[in-house]
C-alpha cells in the first residue's frame, strides 16, 4: 500500500497567483471573487502527488501544505 497526502491551504495566507492553478489544475481552482486557492481535492489520487507537491513549492505565499499520511490514516 502506497503513502497517502494531504493537502491543506491557507486563503488568509495566498495572493492569489494562480501558480497553483496552473501546476495542478485537478486539485487547485481559484475563485471568482477574489483569485484566492479553492481546494479541489483534499486527499489527490497519487498519480498528482508530484505536481501537488511542485505548487506547494513554487507557493509565493507559502499557503499550501502537504501533509504525508502514512498508511492507516497517520500523519
Amino acid at each position: 500500500m502506497t503513502d497517502g497526502l494531504r493537502v491543506v491551504v491557507d486563503r488568509d495566507a495566498c495572493c492569489g497567483s494562480g501558480n497553483c492553478v496552473r501546476t495542478a489544475p485537478e486539485v487547485f481552482d481559484q475563485d471568482d471573487a477574489e483569485g484566492l486557492v479553492v481546494l479541489r481535492q483534499p486527499e489527490p489520487p497519487e498519480r498528482l502527488h508530484g505536481a501537488v507537491r511542485e505548487a506547494a513549492y513554487n507557493c509565493p505565499a507559502g499557503a499550501i501544505e502537504v501533509v504525508e499520511q502514512r498508511p492507516g490514516g497517520a500523519a
